[in-house]
């Protein structure tokens, strides 16, 4: 089995904030902060909210496994479940870490992963969900669902035990933070978007393809377009189906919320009931969208294919 094989739910970059870097490297200094004052041992588990997913989840699972208990703690069944994972994360230590959501206080997350029930276990490596148990699993069940991950996943993770073995020099080091991305998430953090923008684009000049400045670019272009708009407007303006702006701004807004999937089928949309100018401006809009995605995210692939059936 290979990590192709499993269910992948659905992208998380619409949980992701544009200063996650920054935050992913002071959430590391606590992080070893507090695993000195306890002598190395890792937490059981993290608590997950809005604001911290990016760093705890998403940037943390790009050098090791996340398992991410999505729940609602005040349910007594769901209680029994998480004792179950967190018994499984302590025989597991060093191999995977336990993150957990309470989703009816942190909506968001569960909205950016499409969660359909809860409680669900979610695999994330590398940025991105590669496996999904959804509802209450057994104890055999969550152990056979475990071994074929870490199969699948064993070329990438520490063998058992390897870990507590290592020293702290031959612990993996943060890649350094490029001068621009930093002076971007600083400005972003300021609130001075065109210095964000400048920052962004002196790094395109340097490097042409760099991924980081792409998508900060792209995601900034969400930010200013939106940033002075009434939603409440907005809604009164989507009754008219000729008010193509209405529409773009609509879909801008739900990028940033994580409703990658609905906003690009609005303007796949858009594109299928209109024709000439008005088509074409709702087609590059929803190119640019694409933009502000890694360009192997699945709902690029899907909208792609969805555009082109509207286009011909």
């Amino acid at each position: 089995m290979s990590p192709a094989d499993f269910t992948r739910p659905g992208s998380l970059y619409g949980a992701v904030d544009l200063g996650a870097r920054k935050q992913a490297l002071e959430a590391q200094a606590r992080r070893e902060t507090a695993a000195q004052e306890t002598g190395g041992v890792p937490a059981p588990v993290i608590d997950v909210d809005d604001a911290n997913f990016a760093t705890e989840v998403v940037e943390r699972s790009m050098n090791g496994l996340v398992l991410l208990e999505l729940t609602v703690t005040r349910a007594e069944q769901a209680k029994q479940y998480s004792l179950l994972l967190e018994k499984l994360a302590a025989e597991n230590a060093g191999r995977w870490v336990l993150a957990r959501v309470d989703v009816e206080l942190n909506p968001q997350i569960a909205q950016a992963l499409r969660v359909q029930n809860v409680p669900a276990l979610y695999a994330i490596f590398q940025g991105q969900p590669v496996a999904v148990v959804p509802g209450i699993a057994t104890e055999p069940q969550l152990r056979d669902w475990l071994s074929q991950l870490m199969e699948a996943l064993a070329q990438y993770l520490p063998p058992p035990g390897e870990e507590a073995a290592k020293g702290d020099e031959e612990q993996p080091q943060e890649p350094p933070v490029d001068p621009d991305v930093l002076a971007a998430e600083q400005a972003i953090d300021a609130g001075d978007l065109d210095g964000a923008v400048a920052a962004y684009e002196r790094l395109l000049a340097r490097s042409p393809n760099n991924q980081d400045a792409k998508l900060g670019l792209a995601g900034l272009g969400l930010i200013r377009r939106t940033q002075d708009v009434d939603p409440a407007d907005l809604q009164g303006r989507l009754a008219d189906p000729a008010d193509i702006e209405a529409q773009l701004l609509a879909a801008d807004f739900e990028m940033l919320s994580g409703e990658v999937d609905k906003a690009f089928d609005r303007l796949v949309g858009v594109v299928r009931r209109t024709s000439g100018a008005e088509r074409d401006r709702a087609r590059v809009h929803l190119l640019g969208l694409f933009d502000t995605l890694p360009g192997d995210d699945p709902s690029i692939g899907r909208a792609r294919r969805n555009l082109a059936s509207a286009l011909f």
